[in-house]
């Protein structure tokens, strides 16, 4: 079916959300209608917005009993035909990876947001961290792709959200919406229009739902009840799900296909937002995401009007990583500097690809980075 649009459940406007309230909105004007859960702080108020909204729209609402269960549950619940999704942080975001991986494997759409704070383990709940940015991308375990989003704003926890099920239901795949803490308890305004833009899964009576020979290697997803002779088994398995553990041809060819579908459309996929980065030399350039962007274009802006040629690319999209972006700013840029809320992940795929020197700024204490700290090291850069 493809992209359609819809009216918006809420009369356009604009609201007064926190993040966490955004997500769940954002969720139920994609048209997600299951959310399995386990509350866990700092994502509950997500949980229980959906609980109390998914009265209005039809939506089921389940409380498991732990994580494990939470992300079982949704994948059963994308196979019955449904745009599902659930949230979590740090220690539930572990639990769920055996899951997650089996999702991958299977091609089940699913949206987990993650709700970072300061870990490891329990770490500190109530305290903002981004040190889940490599486990989302290589918690469970094999070769599979990912997607994964890192909104700044309220008003992205809302459209990401929208995004995330999209991409989900486009390529069959598990998204991740990599908030924090600082962001789902932070309030805005938020914009929402009478219209949104929605996928819906493709379908093919018929059709293998685990190979396709079309060039975009996403085949159609049927549902449970549909009439269609279903097999979904975590095993290597053939275009329609027969068990083929043994036969190194049909692994190398599905393992292949999870592989290519996300990376051959990379670049459709991929997003960053550029600020002051016109210029064909730079002393030097900030690469931020999540809620640390924001420190950081308020420490490049404030270096600007000092006449410093600083810029700023925000990335939008963490997975599939934009390469191709690092590499072309760090032609023009003398330097890259990277501030994070974790002990060093994106920079190491920043470093990857630079064509320039590159440094970094690792604040682990359970607070947002200032913008005088970014911008106190980015003085000493230029």
């Amino acid at each position: 079916m493809g992209i359609s649009i819809v009216p918006s459940p809420l009369p356009a406007g604009t609201y007064f959300f926190s993040g966490s309230d955004a997500v769940a909105e954002g969720a139920i004007a994609a048209g997600c209608r299951y959310y399995g859960g386990y509350p866990i702080t700092p994502s509950s108020e997500i949980m229980e917005r959906i609980a109390r909204r998914f009265d209005d729209v039809g939506g089921v609402f389940m409380q498991m009993e732990d994580e494990l269960a939470s992300i079982c549950s949704v994948i059963g619940a994308s196979w019955a035909g449904a745009k599902a999704m659930t949230a979590t942080a740090g220690p539930g975001l572990s639990l769920m990876m055996e899951g997650i991986g089996y999702a991958a494997f299977t091609e089940a759409p699913i949206v987990v947001v993650d709700i970072q704070r300061a870990g490891p383990c329990t770490g500190q709940a109530t305290h903002v961290g981004s040190g889940d940015i490599m486990q989302v991308k290589w918690g469970s375990h094999g070769d599979y792709q990912v997607i994964a989003y890192s909104p700044w704003s309220v008003q992205e926890m809302y459209d990401l959200t929208i995004k995330a099920f999209n991409m989900a239901e486009r390529y069959r795949v598990p998204v991740f919406l990599m908030g924090s803490e600082a962001m789902a308890h932070l309030r805005e305004q938020v914009v929402i229009s009478g219209k949104v833009e929605v996928f819906h899964r493709e379908k093919k009576p018929g059709a293998p739902p685990f190979d396709t020979g079309e060039p975009d290697g996403v085949p159609p997803m049927p549902a449970f009840g549909e009439g269609e002779n279903l097999l979904v088994t975590g095993s290597t398995h053939d275009g329609y799900g027969f068990r083929k553990s043994d036969d190194p041809g049909v692994h190398e060819r599905l393992v292949s296909r999870l592989h290519r579908k996300i990376m051959d459309h990379r670049r459709e996929i991929q997003e960053v937002e550029m600020f002051h980065c016109d210029e064909d030399n730079l002393d030097g350039a900030v690469v931020g995401y999540g809620f640390t962007a924001r420190s950081a274009l308020f420490a490049v802006n404030h270096l600007r009007a000092e006449g410093k040629r600083v810029g700023m690319v925000r990335l939008k999209t963490l997975w599939p990583f934009p390469d191709d972006v690092i590499h072309e700013i760090s032609e023009r840029a003398g330097w890259l500097f990277v501030p994070e809320m974790n002990r060093g992940q994106v920079v190491h795929q920043v470093r990857e690809y630079a064509a320039c020197e590159v440094f970094s700024l690792n604040q682990t204490d359970g607070r947002t980075i200032h913008p005088g700290i970014i911008e106190e090291n980015m003085r000493r850069l230029s």
